[in-house]
């Protein structure tokens, strides 16, 4: 069975060009898994404890995995990439950040993994690439377009196309 999820990709730490290209290149790597589509790249402002701009972005994939058996995998890809893993719940500066955003519409609840992502709604960096990929896309809980989210969350930190 295939799935449809989408994947948020921020990083803000080193080469972040390299750093997102290398995530891109190692998500479609994944076993009975292709990335379909990928966002622009976007530019947000630090939030948090993080002190340097984001690089972020979206994919859209297919996947042959279940949720719980992707999330391992970006995982993987992030300790493999140079993630230091932290108890922290703030945000902070990281090489790269994959999170599953969206997984065919399901809600899923456990003590590893909520999707969709709960900060969704909150954020614009993951909004804007999102709703370029899929506007008309409704939101599983709140049954909202990804458009509609795009435009009126309470996020009002700068996110901006990042020109390569």
């Amino acid at each position: 069975m295939s799935h449809t999820a989408y994947i948020g990709v921020g990083t803000n730490l080193g080469d972040r060009i390299a750093n997102f290209r290398t995530a891109v290149e190692r998500v479609g790597e994944i076993e009975e898994t292709r990335v379909t589509r990928q966002s622009s790249l976007y530019e947000s402002e630090p939030i948090g404890k993080a002190r340097n701009w984001f690089l972020n972005g979206v994919l859209e994939i297919t996947t042959a995995l279940d949720a719980k058996a992707l999330l391992k995998q970006l995982q993987t890809i992030e300790t493999g990439m140079g993630r230091k893993k932290t108890k922290a719940k703030a945000s902070v500066s990281r090489i790269i950040d994959l999170d599953i955003l969206l997984f065919d519409g399901q809600v899923i609840e456990s003590r590893t993994l909520k999707v969709p992502h709960p900060e969704l709604p909150n954020r614009r960096f993951v909004l804007l690439p999102l709703s370029e990929l899929a506007p008309a896309l409704k939101h599983p809980v709140s049954a909202e377009t990804i458009s509609t989210l795009s435009v009126t969350t309470s996020d009002k930190t700068r996110v901006m196309l990042f020109k390569t």
